[in-house]
């Protein structure tokens, strides 16, 4: 990898919830659809899912991660920033019950700061999950992609993702290392001290609580950003050197 001036990442994660509260509430063919694919996914892992695991079960705690059922309720995003020769990092939040609004507001947000091919993106498995859930959700919403994040016709290489996950396994590709694990090996302070990713659809459909969710989304980004900085063997961001906006 290049050698990347911190100031031209973009430090990024995202949150997300089933399309509706329940199964039912999604119209009969898209119950039908996620049925089908349910019992696809429980043939698929069945160390996951009990035979007897009903679809409505299985909507309510998996659909959150599949693009086609699901919605993003949250994208933090990180800056560094630089003063007196001290580093900073900005953190702010797109978030709400309104996808389309949040989604245009980070897609405008991506195309002002991801200018030019030495910009890039950064986040934890962000190759596998983010970046194509937030692409795919953009054109449900009939949203133009910002370039940055487009990859179609794109080969690996040309594109201006930095994975930590794909830094850590370092050619290997047989495991998932959580974030939660390297921030522990590495002593960064963990960002799942309030809820973790399991809890977040209760938290938005049950509480209707978007702040909180946004507040750990934003825990998210600090411990990415502290932990690509030690990945690269830079000295860390403090939390009085952290601006919420």
């Amino acid at each position: 990898m290049p050698n990347i001036a911190l100031d031209k990442i973009l430090f990024l994660d995202i949150e997300t919830v089933p399309q509706t509260e329940s199964l039912k509430l999604l119209s009969p063919e898209m119950q039908h659809l996620w049925e089908d694919k349910f019992n696809t996914i429980k043939l698929r892992m069945p160390e996951k899912y009990a035979p007897e695991t009903t679809a409505d079960d299985g909507y309510q705690n998996g659909a959150g991660i599949y693009s086609e059922f699901a919605k993003i309720v949250c994208i933090s995003v990180g800056i560094i920033y630089f003063k007196n020769s001290e580093k900073h990092l900005r953190v702010k939040s797109f978030a709400g019950d309104d996808e389309k609004l949040l989604l245009a507001n980070f897609a405008n947000m991506a195309s002002r700061f991801l200018t030019t091919p030495l910009h890039y993106i950064c986040g934890h498995n962000i190759k596998e999950f983010d970046i194509p859930f937030i692409c795919r959700r953009m054109l449900i919403n009939e949203i133009v992609i910002p370039s940055a994040l487009d990859v179609t016709g794109k080969k690996p290489w040309e594109t201006s993702f930095i994975d930590t996950l794909e830094m850590w396994k370092f050619g290997d590709f047989k495991n998932y290392t959580s974030l939660k694990l390297l921030t522990a090996i590495f002593n960064i302070p963990t960002p799942k001290d309030d809820i973790d990713g399991s809890e977040v659809a209760n938290v938005y459909y049950k509480e209707n609580d978007v702040k909180r969710i946004s507040i750990y989304c934003e825990k998210d980004v600090i411990a990415t950003t502290r932990l690509y900085l030690r990945l690269n063997n830079y000295d860390t961001i403090n939390d009085e050197q952290i601006e919420h906006v």
